[in-house]
């Protein structure tokens, strides 16, 4: 028996998924700045996928065998979202996760807290 048409229809469309969506489209190229700091940006990929399909019942025309072979038809779709969820700066003295969210109050003061600690430290040194 051999390939059944929806077979070729998924390997063709899995394979152009496959090359829309990799690593470096979630972890994006690093950006090094004239500091030397080196930002990474960081997305989430989602995707769907969709295919169908089914033989068409066809009765013979005249003066036509019958054959054991339907005709086929289908189809696929495929959509992608790339939504950019932070940029990873990397620099000589820290690393810090810069979250592109608005409402990331959470993620910021986890971000700043080892530099307010030492202010603090430094305050009550002085005193």
């Amino acid at each position: 028996m051999g390939e059944h048409p929806i077979e070729k229809l998924m390997d063709t469309a899995m394979s152009n998924i496959k090359g829309m969506v990799d690593v470096n489209t979630i972890v994006g190229d690093p950006v090094e700045t004239p500091d030397g700091s080196v930002i990474i940006p960081i997305s989430k990929v989602s995707f769907g996928f969709a295919a169908g399909g089914g033989e068409i019942s066809t009765a013979p025309a005249k003066g036509q065998e019958g054959g054991n072979r339907q005709p086929f038809a289908g189809g696929s779709g495929a959509g992608v979202m790339l939504n950019p969820m932070a940029f990873l700066v990397v620099n000589k003295e820290q690393v810090r996760l810069l979250p592109v969210a608005n409402n990331a109050v959470a993620e910021r003061i986890i971000n700043v807290a080892p530099e307010l600690l030492k202010q603090i430290q430094k305050i009550m040194e002085k005193k």
